[in-house]
């Protein structure tokens, strides 16, 4: 490990949320849902895929982050850079963000680290610290808002969707690949 690395801080964020995996991963990697909590952004869910998230410029920051997707695992974990761009790009921030989803008796727990914080990314730390807590509320109300639907993106450990399950069942007769009747 070398002494940058030694050096640097994390900020993580979780947060139980009473709602199933699948609305919150649609939250997590949907462009048009991240724009609703996060930023503007052009997100693919690919690893390699390079993205932005955009917001107004300010003073001190041109509005721009850069970022890659590192890893997406449905429905447990994704992560992705967040740089500095412009300017800022070649000394400027540099950090990862990783979502972790873990399922829970009432719902899924929440993680959200963003790792890599140099010391003299203190004020991003600050920034990032009260951003986030907005942000991850922002992530809360767009998914409690969420309507389910028989499209749900599925996660690979749930298979199909319960509610798609039991259709296919009925449509079947009661039966269905991969079912058995149950029998008194």
């Amino acid at each position: 490990m070398t002494e940058s690395a030694a050096r640097s801080r994390s900020l993580i964020i979780e947060r139980e949320m009473p709602h199933p995996p699948e609305k919150i991963w649609r939250a997590l990697t949907q462009s048009s849902l991240i724009t609703k909590w996060l930023l503007e952004n052009d997100f693919e869910p690919v690893v390699g895929h390079k993205f932005n998230f955009r917001a107004t410029p300010t003073p001190h920051w041109n509005g721009v982050v850069d970022c890659q997707v590192l890893i997406v695992e449905p429905c447990k974990r994704l992560s992705y850079t967040w740089n500095a761009s412009g300017e800022a790009a070649a000394s400027g921030l540099k950090t990862i963000v990783t979502w972790t989803l873990t399922p829970t008796k009432g719902g899924v727990l929440v993680r959200m680290e963003q790792s890599g914080f140099r010391p003299e990314d203190e004020s991003a730390y600050q920034g990032a610290s009260y951003g986030w807590q907005r942000f991850i509320t922002g992530l809360e109300r767009v998914v409690a808002a969420l309507e389910r639907t028989n499209t749900v993106e599925r996660c690979p450990r749930l298979g199909m969707p319960f509610r798609r399950r039991r259709i296919a069942r009925r449509q079947a007769g009661g039966t269905a690949p991969g079912y058995r009747r149950r029998t008194a």
